[in-house]
């Protein structure tokens, strides 16, 4: 049976909307009202947060406050490749997605000579650089991180070389570069990008499956399909933004958009993905409680989360 470690990062820099950081606490009140034991029973530890830059100007317009990223990304790879070399299940609660470099880098940081697959699940792509970003916010950017992607072909913007010299530090992050490529990263959800986003999916033939598609063929083909497309990957991680659920659910997230999965859809989904074998991190991002009501979204995240660990320990 797997040791679960949880490891809060309640960190927001990386977003655009305040208030993620607060998501963490949201999902340990809603287990409160659940009457749920959850976070007595598993050990968890909390990675500091670099929070106080959200009071000073956000510097790089291209990537917004870059510097406290880079370093909650140090930090939190330091702390998930010491989870799994310590043979525990990481479960991350982070608060935006920016963390997930973090996490992905953790990952090869512990196992530097295994393939990882990738399955993000999001309303975005969040394959932007700062060469393309509309807004600068670097959640949207997570994934071209650890994919050493510029995406120079669809340059929009002039980043300045201090932009661009951080830019090369979190695509280094663990020194490992690129961490994955565009055969081990799987998209569930994904409905809302760019035209630069689409020239990349397009290109590379990225796998994404759609809430139409999961409706019409079932969570459990779906789920099955996923992970068969990353049967070449010696281990899974999968990366839960609440956002992939549909915007009349997921109020309380940064960035709602509408077609989405409803919420018990996504709990099938991630359950399902949890059996494998193959998964080694599972990390759950965006609860925005200040945009909610009720604590509706942090309720459906905990249910998501419980169903997710059951899952892992087969219960």
């Amino acid at each position: 049976m797997k040791e679960i470690k949880l490891i809060e990062v309640k960190s927001e820099i990386g977003a655009g909307t305040r208030g993620a950081s607060l998501g963490v606490d949201a999902i340990k009140i809603a287990a409160l009202d659940f009457g749920s034991r959850y976070f007595k029973k598993h050990k968890s530890v909390e990675v500091p947060n670099e929070n106080h830059l959200l009071l000073e100007s956000t510097g790089n317009a291209y990537a917004k406050r870059i510097s406290g990223v880079l370093t909650m990304a140090e930090r939190v790879s330091e702390e998930v490749s010491k989870t799994l070399k310590n043979n525990e299940f990481p479960l991350v609660l982070a608060g935006d997605h920016s963390t997930a470099v973090g996490t992905i880098s953790g990952i090869r940081m512990a196992f530097p000579k295994l393939k990882l697959g990738v399955i993000w699940i999001d309303a975005h792509a969040d394959i932007h650089s700062p060469y393309t970003t509309p807004s600068g916010n670097l959640h949207g950017m997570t994934v071209a991180m650890v994919m050493d992607e510029d995406n120079l072909e669809s340059k929009v913007n002039k980043p300045d070389q201090e932009t661009l010299n951080y830019w090369f530090q979190l695509k280094n992050v663990g020194n490992i570069v690129p961490k994955i490529t565009y055969n081990d990263l799987v998209y569930i959800g994904v409905r809302d990008f760019e035209p630069q986003e689409s020239f990349l999916l397009k290109r590379h033939k990225v796998k994404n499956f759609t809430t139409a598609e999961i409706r019409k063929r079932g969570v459990e083909r779906v789920a099955i399909e996923a992970l068969q497309g990353l049967d070449h990957c010696d281990l899974i991680y999968v990366s839960f933004d609440v956002d992939s659920m549909d915007s009349s659910i997921s109020k309380g997230t940064g960035t709602p958009v509408a077609n989405g999965m409803t919420e018990r859809e996504a709990g099938n989904l991630i359950a399902r993905l949890m059996t494998s074998e193959k998964v080694c991190c599972f990390e759950m991002v965006e609860v925005n409680p200040t945009l909610d009501k009720e604590n509706l979204m942090a309720e459906n995240a905990f249910e998501i989360l419980v169903r997710a660990t059951n899952s892992l320990l087969n219960d």
